[in-house]
């Protein structure tokens, strides 16, 4: 019961349940990605999937959780922007258990790959430059594994459409 409310009491301070504007930040060439392309986590079917396999493609990493409204509302957005950038890795790491993302998914299916980081994943969001552990949070990193974007909150897809382009160029 403590993980719950701990992990609801994160998500309160990171997204403000959408009610304000997203954290954005553009990030510095010298900001570490290193240690997200270094994670293993399991897919939907409880294989593990190691994020190096997507190196040297620009990636739009999501994490989400099926218990957080502005990461849910946000889903179908990312959906239809991931349909779009082919050219783009989309990824959503739900920071969740796999029982809860597979029954969610079966309610709301997505395009984009899906991976199951659980609540360990909240130290991971913080060295990426999500010091409060909120969610939705979602990092852009380049080609090269530059992160060149975080967003702490909802995403502004058309803001978010302009950014994927300049990225994938």
């Amino acid at each position: 019961m403590k993980r719950r409310t701990l992990l609801r009491s994160l998500m309160a301070l990171g997204g403000a349940a959408g009610t304000g504007p997203a954290w954005v930040r553009a990030a510095s060439s010298s900001d570490p990605a290193a240690g997200l392309l270094t994670q293993t986590f399991p897919d939907l079917q409880g294989q593990p999937q190691p994020l190096a396999q997507w190196k040297g493609k620009p990636m739009l990493v999501n994490f989400w959780a099926t218990w957080c409204p502005p990461c849910v509302k946000e889903m179908p957005e990312l959906d239809a922007l991931h349909k779009r950038h082919s050219g783009v890795q989309f990824l959503g790491l739900a920071v969740d258990s796999s029982a809860n993302v597979v029954k969610f998914v079966a309610k709301l299916p997505v395009s984009y790959t899906l991976l199951v980081a659980g609540a360990g994943s909240i130290d991971l969001m913080r060295r990426l430059g999500n010091a409060p552990g909120g969610l939705p949070f979602t990092v852009i990193l380049a080609a090269d594994g530059r992160i060149t974007k975080q967003i702490l909150g909802p995403v502004d897809p058309a803001g978010l459409d302009k950014w994927l382009t300049e990225v994938a160029a």
